[in-house]
């Protein structure tokens, strides 16, 4: 698991490398989908690590919504722990 706590520069030499050891990449990013740095890592991990994948690169991202402002409905627009989980497992089996 990697954190990327700085945004610029983006540290890709650490994704790559982790990808080059597993193989694999989930991206979780609490933007939308469309448009979201989750996109430009799975391009640059594309543009970078394509023959070290043995899966294509997974993205979990918040709803395609305005963050909602109560509690309970921006809880149900982020991304879930269950979500990345369920995930991980697709990819390994």
């Amino acid at each position: 698991m990697i954190d990327l706590r700085t945004l610029r520069p983006l540290d890709m030499e650490t994704v790559v490398a982790s990808v080059v050891k597993t193989h694999r990449a989930v991206i979780v990013d609490e933007a939308w989908r469309t448009g979201s740095l989750a996109g430009e890592v799975s391009a640059q991990i594309m543009e970078r690590a394509f023959n070290a994948l043995d899966w294509p690169v997974q993205r979990v991202c918040g709803a395609e919504v305005p963050t909602p402002y109560a509690k309970h409905m921006e809880d149900a627009a982020l991304p879930r722990a269950e979500t990345v989980v369920e995930t991980v497992r697709e990819m390994v089996r």
